[in-house]
């Protein structure tokens, strides 16, 4: 594979410190090798990453770090251990590896963070695709913060997060990490992460570079067969911004092979794109067992240690999650098969990572002696980001819940705690396999908020998430005809390889709501009174006989796995207490045969009179309803206004590859305080090559009260408007433009002519990548 881009970084080379240079020319090969791996002591018998059972690291722990350690594997995130118990320990074991190893170099901790802090006792956070529906990146840079806080206090330099993959197939089970089908979105909400975790002194890593969420049919670890141009488009665009604009000091390469060609062995992506064209200067390290995978999986190696020469060649500095490839290293060295020098180079990253993160020179001699990990700050974060995660899909008048009467709650996600997290969070990826354990934190089920905002409210299960038993229906009806309002709360189950509906491994060839879960959201609205449908899920569902049915739900909330507060947020958004501000970061599809989809396709991607099938989604990206109402207007672009619903009167010219400013009104003109968000999309009927019918080319998450206005101006950088051409080369080429702002990509509230004149403007290394916003209100 060959990436067409000009963009050549001067990329700063790792290790280039005199202490680094000085360590690395110290050390024996053994020593060299060992900071290249990690050690996973806890792993056992644990089931926490892809076959995990058969890909077991034998070497006993006390030889493996007899020459010092790169990695310590997953100390917090793979059983439930006290955490001030495990920090002694840590402390202790990092003390070891500073006397009696002879460099006395401690190891880099590395720790799961996608929801939080993957350890027992630590709060749990809404999934990344809540990141997404918030459109709030300040949110997610403070909870990322709060995340690295907790880690740093406990001895965790490095996080495993966060996921930059760009959805791409609803069938997917691993769309709950992800944070939206929009690359621009990704990115900025992605970069904020990152911002926030490092912010907080632990390193980030960017996952899973690159590719991984396009794999055939939606199933993990599934090929890939994208294009070049749908790569640099598509899916590298949230990776290059992260890097360049959030400094990351790690990147996790993808399971996936593109083309036939497995990541983990490209170099062409792994070193001359994101090093030398990009600039990137941490360290790559490896998802887990993806070095012995080019071996098992991909066959592209007949023995581990040519597994890990592809590997570390290509640009893969440590294997994780132990050393299953890496130590076989050794042998082709001493062979001449491999030069040491390329040895030398990962050694350089890794140590120069360690010295950027303190740890050559750090104290061990006092470990915590207690920790807070889910604190008032934790919950507060937990709150907000819930609640501006939720949208609302549909409202017939029952919202909010002022005077509801008798309330008849209903549904498998309704008392269930699980049914709030993600499959990173800690209780479902690890607690799951140790039930005699406690959560270790308040985690209120729907019920439990309900019953603290509203007083007692009457119960049934009705089904469960999964299987076939209907036995429960006909109670669940009867408690719905006793009441005044039935809330019917269903979902998804998250967890691992099987276990659970959604979550890793847990690909879907349905997009009907698990089990009989229809039937009783059926049987409950078929009894006549009002029904709210509260979705609690890890990916959008086929929800086209909910929402566009006479006789459907009277109110839809889609909630993507809200965390510890996820309950008491969606009480209030009943009760009118907060008003829905979530916007839909996933198109809702209208059927599985409609995937893979995404707003981003050209012409030929949507419905036309050719063929009998339509893709149109149920709901589009950006949808989301409130308790009050907007009005947007005064749609500008340098100044220039082609007025409310016009065909352009007006049109600005600009050169292909200067910024130009794009503004705003928006107005809350209802009754009560809420956010909107200001979405500006472009339309380009002409180009060299097909473009999508719509792309996000600006947002912004506005609060205003009730008769409040603001304005919105967004200075746009060229490259918002870059695609690769048919060289492959990305540019901005010269033609017309259309802006139009709305409520989603669908909807059209203006328009604005944009004229792009001059030559065409190839990107650059210096070249803006975000969207300055501005916000003036009054």
């Amino acid at each position: 594979m060959t990436i067409q881009n000009t963009d050549v970084g001067a990329a700063r080379v790792s290790g280039t410190s005199p202490r680094v240079r000085a360590l690395v020319a110290e050390m024996t090969l053994d020593e060299k090798l060992a900071q290249l791996v990690g050690y996973w002591v806890d792993q056992g018998d644990e089931v926490v990453a892809p076959l995990s059972g058969e890909k077991v690291t034998t070497t006993a722990y006390a030889d493996a770090t007899v020459h010092g350690l790169g990695h310590l594997t997953r100390v917090y995130g793979t059983r439930p251990v006290d955490p001030v118990e495990r920090a002694q320990w840590l402390w202790g074991e990092q003390r070891r590896l500073q006397t009696e190893t002879r460099l006395g170099i401690p190891a880099l901790v590395h720790e799961e963070c996608l929801t939080g802090f993957a350890a027992w006792k630590a709060a749990t956070f809404p999934t990344p695709l809540a990141w997404g529906a918030s459109f709030d990146p300040d949110a997610v840079e403070l909870m990322a913060s709060a995340i690295g806080r907790s880690m740093r206090e406990v001895g965790v330099h490095q996080g495993l997060a966060p996921v930059l993959d760009v959805v791409r197939d609803a069938r997917w089970g691993r769309v709950d990490e992800c944070i939206a089908e929009d690359p621009y979105v990704v990115g900025t909400i992605g970069t904020a992460y990152v911002r926030g975790l490092q912010e907080a002194g632990v390193h980030a890593t960017l996952k899973h570079f690159v590719g991984y969420s396009a794999s055939r049919a939606g199933r993990n670890h599934a090929p890939v067969s994208a294009g070049q141009r749908e790569l640099q488009d598509v899916f590298l665009p949230p990776f290059e911004m992260a890097v360049r604009e959030g400094r990351v000091r790690s990147v996790m390469n993808s399971y996936t092979e593109i083309d036939g060609v497995p990541v983990a062995s490209n170099p062409e992506l792994l070193t001359d794109l994101l090093r030398r064209r990009w600039g990137f200067d941490g360290t790559v390290v490896s998802d887990y067992f993806a070095v012995e995978f080019l071996r098992s999986m991909h066959g592209i190696a007949a023995d581990r240690g040519e597994a890990a020469q592809l590997a570390l060649e290509a640009g893969i500095d440590v294997e994780l999650p132990g050393p299953d490839a890496y130590p076989y290293l050794a042998e082709l060295v001493a062979s001449g098969a491999l030069p040491e020098s390329v040895v030398d180079r990962a050694v350089a990253r890794v140590l120069a990572e360690k010295e950027d993160l303190g740890l050559l020179d750090a104290d061990f001699s006092e470990a915590p002696t207690s920790v807070d990990l889910d604190d008032a700050e934790h919950r507060a974060l937990a709150r907000r980001l819930a609640e501006e995660s939720v949208v609302l899909l549909r409202n017939e008048g029952v919202l909010p819940l002022a005077a509801p009467g008798r309330i008849a709650l209903i549904g498998p996600n309704a008392d269930s705690a699980e049914a709030l997290m993600g499959c990173y969070s800690f209780a479902n990826h690890v607690l799951a396999h140790h039930p005699s354990f406690p959560l270790g934190f308040a985690l209120p089920t729907v019920r439990e908020a309900l019953t603290e905002r509203f007083g007692d409210v009457a119960y049934a299960e009705g089904c469960a998430v999964e299987g076939t038993d209907l036995s429960g229906l006909d109670a669940a009806a009867a408690l719905a005809r006793d009441a005044e309002v039935a809330i019917v709360v269903v979902g998804d189950r998250a967890g691992l390889f099987g276990r659970g509906t959604v979550g890793e491994g847990n690909d879907a060839d349905s997009l009907d709501l698990p089990g009989v879960q229809r039937q009783l959201v059926e049987a409950v609205v078929a009894t006549g009174t009002p029904v709210v449908l509260v979705l609690l899920t890890g990916r959008p569902y086929a929800l086209d006989w909910a929402l566009d049915t006479a006789g459907g739900p009277a109110a839809v909330l889609q909630a993507f796995f809200p965390g510890e507060e996820g309950a008491p947020a969606l009480a209030a958004l009943l009760a009118g207490d907060a008003t829905p501000s979530g916007r839909l970061p996933v198109s809702l599809p209208r059927s599985a045969g409609a995937q893979p989809y995404s707003y981003l396709h050209p012409l030929l991607g949507g419905p036309s009179g050719v063929t009998s099938t339509d893709p149109t989604p149920v709901r589009p990206f950006g949808f989301g309803l409130s308790y009050t109402s907007f009005e947007r207007a005064g749609l500008t672009v340098d100044g220039v206004s082609s007025g409310a619903g016009a065909t352009a009167s007006g049109t600005a010219d600009v050169r292909a590859g200067d910024a130009f400013t794009v503004s705003a009104r928006v107005a809350n003109t209802g009754a009560v305080r809420g956010a909107d968000v200001v979405q500006v999309y472009a339309h380009r009927a002409v180009a060299s090559v097909t473009r999508p019918v719509a792309q996000l080319v600006a947002y912004a998450r506005v609060e205003l009260e009730p008769g409040e206005s603001a304005e919105v101006r967004f200075t746009v950088p060229a490259s918002r408007l870059a695609y690769s051409d048919r060289s492959l080369r990305r540019v901005v080429e010269p033609g017309e433009v259309e802006l139009r702002l709305g409520p989603s990509c669908a909807e059209v509230d203006e328009t604005a002519a944009l004229r792009l004149t001059g030559a065409t403007y190839e990107l650059g290394v210096a070249d803006a990548r975000v969207v300055d916003v501005e916000v003036r209100r009054g």
